[in-house]
């Protein structure tokens, strides 16, 4: 039994890890960088050590220090988590000779999956089925143009050392093959000091169906089902689920046993996931899927397969771990349908740009049965530009797949964050969407929906809210609510009417409430909603309205902020800020400057002063959050001031790039 179980890792998985292993009576040992000192998962484990500065390469990449760590500590296993050092077989090895327990499997199985194009190789050996492709040594673009050719287009580019959606690039044509390959090279370079690539077959209309195993010491190794995670943007997985919609018990059986047999070709022993590439084009078949990569690890969405076989992927891992046996597979049942949303700090409405900064306000859905969040921070922190920027892992379970996929949206509505944009609005809008719910899926589902599925950034049913909580209506409760009959000055001798400026982001707009026949109006933006049975709640932390909006209940947390009325509304936190002239004129001056959306290194920069661009030229190049961000030209003009070169950093909010007045343009 594993007396003391240090944790290779941070946030949310450093906290899941840590909470099973208490449970099982586990000592814990914490590690942490500097800008993680006042984290959760230092402050909830028994021990921590601080390993050094914030940047993973200086911090949560030392192994020598995390093994140190665990000797100084007397930690006798060691959890690593996913990311980070979990798929290093040199970290397994350094583990074992040391004498300390590594919660995976071993480094000659790490390394057997690690290489995309071995790992291959392998499987067709093993019998696996695996995408056509090209998966050998030569690297010359053209040789590497030829082979796309040859396999015939859309094919895409793979890194071989790649994981988590770096390092590949879809390609449609011929003519793009050498730009995607040079950009696939550089991020591959980059993200895992390999630039090797290998090229498959791009399935039309795919989805991506992995099956979890699980082996031990004894060379048993069983399933635990499957999910799937073809709902992806720019390859990251989005929505998470299981059962895998459209499954039969015969593509099961010959999913699974390939999965299985994966697992057997390399002695694996520990939690790991085989990844399947399926074509998605009609119903699933027995033949319809190829063998995509084994993650050899705890997976990201590992607890949707927890809310559907009561099981506890990480006390399994460490029972296997101190040599106890898996599960038998005739124990494992199926039950009812969970689904996972990963809740990132980012701006759908700006293009996903990443938003880093104090989560002065954050506030989860209450626990209930079927219902489960894990989260790495909490309020009165902050997301960091050092790592990754998911805020929390949302799941529901139901028992069926329409309603796990409901229970999940009202998790959503439930949701606060602020300053820090979310995706949330963008998560349910996404599970509420049509074909979402009827299962017509594939990994271009996304993209291909994207103008249905990013909200705007204002809709008048938030509008409404913020003047109603501008009202400042707490005295006033019950069922029903004019606020006409306020004696407040609202009426005049004209229809009833109020109105309101507000400032959202850089943009002022007036918002106009009415009163119609039988409910109130709203008007904002050009758009008019009807509001309905309008109730008041005092809460906690501000009050909270419902209204019939559309013919849709929506409800909403109002909370009275020194700059304006911050309205929280189906995901979606929104400051509606008092009009003030100053913004206003910074407003207009947004056109001339390029500013940097978040902190970031700069990659490249493509002008030089003097130079002409156009609208939506590309001008420099930001990394920021593992992700490069090309910032664009907000209008035609001249190049009139830059202030960075590539190398340099910047923080949030810096000016970048100034273009010339348009009346020094026209001069």
């Amino acid at each position: 039994m594993i007396k003391t179980l240090l944790i290779a890792n941070r946030g949310e998985i450093a906290r899941r890890v840590m909470r099973t292993a208490k449970r099982m009576g586990i000592r814990t040992v914490a590690v942490y960088s500097e800008a993680d000192a006042e984290a959760p998962h230092v402050r909830e484990a028994d021990e921590a050590i601080l390993l050094g500065p914030a940047p993973a390469s200086e911090s949560y990449l030392l192994a020598d220090k995390i093994i140190e760590a665990a000797i100084v500590t007397g930690a006798d296993a060691i959890h690593p988590g996913y990311g980070f050092l979990s798929e290093n077989a040199g970290f397994a090895e350094a583990c074992a000779k040391n004498n300390i327990i590594f919660v995976g499997p071993s480094p000659e199985a790490i390394r057997a999956m690690g290489l995309k194009d071995q790992a291959k190789a392998l499987m067709e050996k093993a019998g696996v089925p695996v995408t056509p492709g090209y998966h050998g040594e030569n690297q010359e673009p053209a040789h590497l143009a030829a082979e796309a050719g040859r396999i015939g287009y859309p094919v895409l580019i793979k890194a071989v050392a790649g994981g988590g959606g770096k390092g590949m690039r879809k390609v449609e044509a011929a003519d793009d093959f050498l730009a995607a390959l040079d950009s696939c090279k550089r991020e591959s370079s980059k993200s895992f000091g390999d630039d090797r690539v290998l090229i498959e077959k791009f399935i039309t209309n795919p989805r991506h169906i992995e099956v979890q195993v699980f082996g031990d010491s004894r060379g048993r190794v069983i399933h635990l089902y499957e999910r799937d995670c073809s709902l992806q943007r720019r390859h990251q997985k989005v929505i998470e689920e299981a059962p895998a919609p459209g499954m039969t018990p015969n593509v099961r059986q010959a999913m699974c046993s390939a999965a299985i047999n994966a697992a057997r070709a390399v002695n694996y022993v520990g939690a790991g996931t085989v990844e399947f590439i399926v074509d998605g084009s009609g119903a699933l078949r027995e033949d319809g899927f190829f063998f995509m990569e084994m993650n050899t690890r705890l997976q990201v969405e590992h607890p949707v397969t927890e809310m559907v076989t009561g099981l506890d992927l990480v006390e399994l891992q460490l029972k296997v771990a101190a040599g106890g046996s898996v599960t038998e597979q005739d124990t494992i049942r199926l039950s009812g349908h969970a689904m996972e949303a990963r809740l990132y700090a980012e701006d759908p409405v700006a293009g996903f740009l990443p938003s880093t900064g104090p989560l002065e306000r954050l506030e989860f859905p209450e626990a209930a049965a079927g219902r489960r969040v894990d989260t790495g921070v909490e309020e009165g922190g902050e997301v960091s530009l050092f790592y990754d920027p998911m805020i929390a892992k949302l799941i529901a379970r139901g028992e069926s797949r329409l309603e796990a996929a409901h229970a999940l949206a009202e998790m959503i509505d439930d949701l606060i964050v602020y300053p820090v944009r979310t995706n949330a609005g963008f998560l349910r809008r996404t599970v509420l969407h049509e074909d979402f719910l009827a299962a017509r899926l594939s990994t271009g589902f996304i993209e291909a929906n994207i103008d249905a599925l990013v909200p705007a950034a204002v809709n008048p049913a938030d509008a409404a809210f913020a003047v109603l909580g501008a009202l400042d209506l707490r005295p006033v409760l019950g069922g029903s609510l004019d606020p006409f009959e306020a004696a407040d000055g609202w009426r005049l001798n004209a229809s009833p009417r109020l109105e309101h400026r507000f400032v959202v982001g850089e943009e002022t707009f007036t918002v106009a409430l009415g009163r119609g026949p039988r409910s109130l109006t709203v008007t904002a933006l050009g758009q008019t909603a009807e509001l309905r049975a309008v109730s008041l709640e005092n809460l906690d932390q501000g009050y909270g309205f419902t209204a019939h909006v559309y013919g849709e209940a929506v409800s909403a947390v109002c909370e009275a902020l020194e700059a304006g009325m911050l309205v929280s509304c189906q995901g979606r936190s929104t400051l509606f800020a008092y009009d003030n002239p100053e913004a206003a004129a910074d407003a207009l001056e947004a056109g001339d400057v390029i500013k940097a959306p978040m902190p970031g290194k700069v990659l490249a920069v493509h002008v030089k002063a003097g130079d002409s661009v156009t609208k939506g030229q590309a001008l420099v190049v930001l990394e920021a959050m593992k992700m490069e961000h090309a910032l664009a030209a907000p209008r035609d003009g001249v190049i009139g001031e830059l202030t960075v070169e590539a190398g340099g950093q910047v923080a949030e909010g810096d000016v970048l790039v100034a273009l010339e007045a348009l009346e020094d343009v026209a001069a």
